[in-house]
């Protein structure tokens, strides 16, 4: 239904909850290397229990390589730098959210590649950095899946 990208996650435990958060939603997981941390880390697989196996989940080699996959499909970039709140989109089966690492966030040319209306981002208290990655994951999923009335949920 919707795509999740993480460009270079560097926190196992973030990851391991948005493998869990995308198992729970129907959304498929996309890793873009480098990752910070093994596959294998205990603290990945901690967070993510045993969703692993529910959740659909591919690791591209390269920003390049994830993105000529998704040339046909809306690409909402996540930042602090976005102009657009992501409440405020109409969002649609398909769609598919980038977020940057967490040290970070996404490089200028990921922010550059997207239309300033896809560039979004969730609002905060003035003078704070930014939300824990898989909490910024998980406010936007949930408002497109509920926009898209919260297909396949029982």
């Amino acid at each position: 239904m919707f795509d999740v990208i993480l460009y270079q996650p560097e926190i196992p435990p973030n990851t391991g909850n948005i493998i869990r958060l995308c198992a729970n939603t129907g959304a498929r997981l996309h890793l873009i290397k480098p990752l910070g941390f093994s596959l294998e880390d205990k603290q990945l697989r901690r967070a993510g229990l045993d969703y692993h196996e529910f959740a659909t989940m591919t690791v591209h080699e390269s920003w390049g390589d994830c993105a000529a996959s998704f040339k046909d499909h809306r690409l909402y970039a996540v930042s602090t730098k976005g102009t657009q709140r992501y409440d405020l989109v109409e969002y649609a089966k398909g769609d598919t959210f980038v977020f940057g690492p967490e040290s970070r966030g996404l490089p200028p040319q990921i922010l550059r590649s997207v239309s300033e209306q896809h560039c979004i981002r969730v609002p905060m208290v003035p003078g704070n950095r930014s939300l824990n990655l898989s909490n910024a994951v998980s406010v936007v999923l949930y408002e497109a899946w509920r926009q898209v009335g919260f297909g396949m949920c029982r």
